[in-house]
């Protein structure tokens, strides 16, 4: 890819609030694409969850349990992006694109159970590392007065897919292989993305610190890269991991459920899923790219605290037994924190670290929060038997949102400062 520095043209909607060139716009546009279908096949199961238990005769109580498997995948795909500040991100990324789609498709032709868990558990290996990867390239790339734009214009793509999914699935029923097809739908494009990133480029910022350490052994650099990292930032990361460990315990059971509920305890249709998640995804987005923007006035802690703390007492009255006139709203809000907090929790963990640490980090962060919410996923099946209800077992787990609130007291505001001026490097 060319070093393009005319100003880039966003003519397909989402403008940034300041100029930004077109080399970054094509880089933005590539990783963008991977999240959008990410977006797509990520939440099938989220979607499709009565429909694929009656195939495999799922027992009430392991429908969460199921998940927190698919969550294991995470130790190996921090592994992978953590290698990203060894040998690249642009090399992990064009793996870890090709791997998800291989896997994806794989999981529509799944006979049992335990192939559909494997075939899901490996999709999802690569598929969180390639969320960490994403964000971290969009960091590295974007200026520092529009990074929260960007990360709130990711949340909006991924937001997106989500809903193209619950389109997909209006149409469950008539579909041939029924929840089978969806995966097939939203493997074809993954290849096709897959080819187009080979004109990603590396990361400025990773090219030129790799040139600075270059002759030492990949061992060598990752002992001294962990060695000094605890030693230098030890605050900063002990408070992210604290925020990401509450906020992934809280909110993984919450959102895997919702459709699971409106189809099982309020007798949804598929047809009315979509009809809920369609117009109250495009909402959503809407307010995800407002709030990503906000972010970069106002600094992301204000936000931060604000839509963590939305997003959690949504999801605790859409449990609660709520009205159905009620349920849209919630759904609306609740999912809309879900996103946009995530990214903003999760954006720390990029903004506040110098470059040599930033995709270890991220890694770490993300295997955190996710075996957290695995563990939440498994208590919650215990809950359930308890209650014989999701909706109070979620409402127990959703305890741990004020943890997340005040660890993000004590991380520094990134807003409006380059990496440079946050770490140092």
């Amino acid at each position: 890819m060319k070093n393009d520095s005319r100003p880039a043209r966003f003519l397909w909607l989402l403008r940034p609030p300041v100029t930004i060139d077109r080399r970054t716009e094509r880089v933005f546009l590539l990783i963008g694409s991977a999240v959008f279908f990410a977006g797509y096949d990520m939440n099938i199961f989220f979607l499709a969850a009565p429909q694929i238990q009656a195939s495999f005769h799922i027992p009430e109580n392991q429908i969460a349990l199921t998940t927190a498997y698919f969550r294991l995948a995470a130790v190996f795909a921090m592994l992978i992006a953590a290698s990203a500040d060894l040998v690249g991100r642009r090399r992990l990324l064009l793996i870890t694109i090709f791997g998800q789609a291989v896997f994806t498709l794989a999981t529509a032709f799944t006979g049992s159970y335990e192939t559909f868990v494997g075939a899901q558990f490996l999709t999802r290996v690569f598929g969180y590392a390639e969320e960490m990867l994403c964000f971290v390239v969009i960091v590295e790339e974007v200026t520092a007065r529009a990074r929260g734009w960007a990360n709130g214009t990711l949340t909006s793509m991924d937001f997106t897919g989500a809903g193209v999914a619950s389109l997909v699935f209006a149409a469950v029923t008539v579909l041939p292989g029924g929840w089978r097809a969806l995966y097939v739908i939203g493997a074809v494009p993954l290849f096709l993305v897959a080819f187009l990133r080979r004109r990603l480029p590396e990361t400025a910022r990773f090219a030129a610190q790799k040139h600075g350490i270059k002759g030492k052994s990949k061992f060598a650099e990752t002992m001294a890269m962990l060695r000094d990292m605890m030693r230098q930032y030890p605050g900063r990361l002990a408070a992210i991991f604290v925020a990401v460990s509450a906020w992934g315990f809280a909110i993984s059971a919450a959102t895997l459920l919702a459709s699971k509920v409106l189809q099982s305890d309020y007798h949804y249709q598929p047809w009315q899923t979509t009809a809920l998640f369609v117009p109250g995804g495009l909402l959503g987005l809407a307010l995800a790219i407002a709030a990503g923007r906000l972010s970069d006035k106002v600094g992301r802690k204000p936000m931060a605290l604000a839509i963590v703390t939305l997003c959690g007492v949504c999801f605790y009255l859409f449990y609660g037994g709520a009205p159905a006139w009620a349920m849209p709203v919630l759904w609306t809000l609740a999912f809309f924190g879900f996103f946009s907090g995530d990214v903003l929790v999760a954006g720390f963990a990029l903004e506040i670290v110098p470059t040599r640490y930033r995709a270890t980090v991220s890694g770490l962060r993300y295997l955190v929060e996710i075996s957290m919410g695995a563990l939440a996923l498994m208590l919650e099946g215990h809950l359930y038997d308890r209650f014989h209800a999701h909706g109070p077992a979620i409402q127990w787990l959703l305890a741990t949102i004020p943890i997340t609130l005040v660890a993000i007291l004590f991380l520094p505001e990134p807003a409006g400062k380059t990496l440079e001026e946050m770490s140092g490097g």
